[in-house]
């Protein structure tokens, strides 16, 4: 054990002397989460709603009718409260819910007025603003059908609320996805050029036959990475809190938990690239290339997931990023505790001990 602490130490001095390596460490996460103040607004489809029909009319269930033929809604259930919708948003199944009063179909025809209301996910501003809007032009259509040869038009009233994010700041979408961003680019690519730097300079090997047990070596390189990362999930958060003004609605002790976890995982990717590399140029190349598209592309953070081809929706699960970035927003934004995200975490779980599992074997079988 006192070995192990000396190599740790060793570590902590390499990475915190060298300027480059700090600036990757603390400069990126800090630039990134202040610049990075944007999403792209792209059209959203096959979007999971809920409709909660306390009417059960002719105009309810023709207005349904529409919004179920619409390619941009898949009608997941139909509910009778406002605690199964609340339930709903919170498992983070559906992207928004319509509420269909008691007598929508009369107040129609004898008031020649109804009121319906919207209900989103506004832990994604963009997507729920541009939901609301696709919402609010089936609607229109159906309005301009009924209202056709009538000489007193009927209107429909339309009430959205958008649920957790009433200002639809970009900021609840943005820093979960940076979070993910950053604490996978910097483990991995921090870990695997920190192991094959020491094979490149032939000092792997004489750490490997020394009496210190080879398994120790790896992991003392990766501990230093670990609680940096920590440090800078504590930097990005304290950023969020006191410069964006975003206040985390959930236990800050199981946001931490959970960012352990992912970088646990994204130590275990860096080794693996490390083991199959032989040069710092392409692990840096590697991890680059490798982990940026990925995560940018299949996270959901940029673009969401549900627009894509199913084949490629399938191999997103595949990606630690999107299970953190699901888990980080529902923390942060929404309050959940492990109750409700305990499937994420689960298969988080599962591919980082796949990982260390595929990196322990690889690693092995070089020793060998």
């Amino acid at each position: 054990m006192k070995q192990f602490i000396v190599f740790v130490k060793k570590e902590f001095f390499h990475a915190l002397r060298d300027r480059k390596t700090l600036l990757i460490l603390f400069g990126l996460p800090v630039v990134q989460i202040m610049i990075f103040g944007f999403a792209l607004t792209n059209e959203i489809k096959n979007s999971k709603i809920i409709i909660a029909d306390q009417a059960k009319d002719i105009a309810s269930q023709q207005l349904t009718t529409k919004i179920e033929a619409s390619k941009y809604f898949e009608i997941e259930k139909s509910v009778r409260n406002r605690r199964e919708i609340e339930d709903a948003f919170k498992k983070g199944t559906i992207r928004a819910a319509i509420i269909f009063p008691e007598n929508f179909n009369h107040d129609l025809l004898h008031e020649s007025k109804a009121t319906l209301q919207f209900i989103t996910d506004a832990s994604d501003p963009n997507t729920a603003t541009t939901l609301a809007n696709y919402l609010n032009a089936i609607v229109s259509d159906y309005q301009t059908e009924l209202n056709e040869n009538r000489t007193r038009p009927y209107t429909i009233t339309t009430e959205t609320r958008m649920l957790y994010n009433p200002q639809l700041k970009g900021v609840h979408n943005f820093v979960p996805g940076v979070m993910a961003l950053v604490l996978m680019l910097v483990c991995v690519m921090m870990t695997a050029i920190s192991i094959v730097k020491e094979k490149e300079t032939g000092t792997m090997e004489i750490l490997l036959v020394s009496p210190f047990k080879p398994l120790l070596v790896i992991l003392s390189k990766a501990v230093p990475y670990l609680i940096l990362s920590l440090v800078n999930v504590a930097t990005i958060l304290l950023l969020s809190v006191f410069v964006l003004q975003l206040p985390i609605n959930g236990s800050v002790l199981l946001l931490f938990a959970e960012s352990t976890l992912f970088i646990i995982t994204c130590l275990s990717l860096g080794l693996l690239i490390s083991v199959r590399t032989e040069s710092q140029q392409v692990a840096m190349l590697i991890s680059l290339m490798g982990m940026l598209l990925p995560t940018l592309l299949f996270s959901g953070f940029m673009f969401p997931i549900e627009n894509m081809p199913y084949p490629l929706q399938v191999i997103s699960n595949a990606i630690p990023a999107k299970w953190f970035y699901i888990i980080v927003k529902s923390i942060m934004i929404k309050g959940l505790g492990i109750a409700g995200i305990w499937k994420e975490t689960l298969i988080l779980a599962g591919i980082t001990l796949f990982l260390i599992a595929v990196s322990l074997k690889n690693f092995k079988t070089r020793l060998a």
